[in-house]
């Protein structure tokens, strides 16, 4: 079986979001690292790959897709036997409850942790004045989407259920992030998203992806 590929680099939160699929689903891949700030990204050739000029790209035998969350899905059904079997679901009732959650994430947590991390993790270090406005909007547009979050873990281990699922861990990167920011406790102060945020982050599969962090490859 080849190798598949995944085109970006480790500091994506939608390149990590794949790199823990495949570490779950215990597949072998070659990460390709893609220059961003030499804008290899917008280069001809990487635009035949992803036509909106973004990451990551995922390439299996003959086959190309972008966009994170897709990525996630084919590589649970293509591997379906593979590693955590369970990690999309088993049956139409589980699937049905991760994709929901999957949208959660994707719809309503994403946006506003995305400007977080960004204002809080990514501007000072490329020295960009942080825009107070928007932190302090986003925040409170997190703060009430964790408050729905919350209640759910009450009733449940994981977001889609008892079990770790895709839905919870697409939440890894951009929670990650946030957890290294001033803003870390709008994770755990909650009771029941802390819980959730400590168990979901020492996922072996997600260390794994946190050392390939500290070393990617050049």
């Amino acid at each position: 079986m080849a190798t598949v590929k995944v085109y970006g680099p480790t500091m994506s939160t939608a390149v990590t979001r794949v790199l823990a699929c495949l570490l779950e689903k215990e597949v072998d891949f070659q990460l390709i690292p893609v220059d961003m700030a030499k804008r290899q990204h917008k280069s001809p050739d990487y635009l035949k790959l992803h036509p909106f000029g973004q990451v990551p790209v995922f390439q299996d035998d003959s086959l190309t897709l972008f966009e994170s969350r897709a990525i996630c899905r084919y590589v649970c059904d293509k591997f379906a036997g593979n590693g955590n079997e369970g990690l999309f679901g088993d049956g139409l009732l589980a699937r049905a409850s991760i994709d929901q959650w999957l949208e959660a994430e994707a719809q309503s947590f994403n946006p506003p942790s995305s400007v977080l991390i960004f204002q809080l993790a990514f501007a000072p270090r490329m020295k960009l004045k942080q825009d107070e406005a928007a932190i302090e909007q986003n925040e409170g547009k997190l703060a009430k989407v964790l408050d729905v979050y919350e209640q759910r873990l009450e009733q449940s281990r994981f977001l889609a259920g008892d079990e770790f699922s895709l839905a919870d861990l697409s939440h890894l990167p951009n929670s990650h992030y946030l957890a290294r920011t001033d803003r870390a406790h709008l994770l755990t102060s909650r009771k029941n998203v802390g819980r959730w945020w400590a168990e979901i982050s020492s996922r072996p599969s997600w260390k794994k992806v946190l050392e390939m962090m500290k070393s990617p490859p050049k």
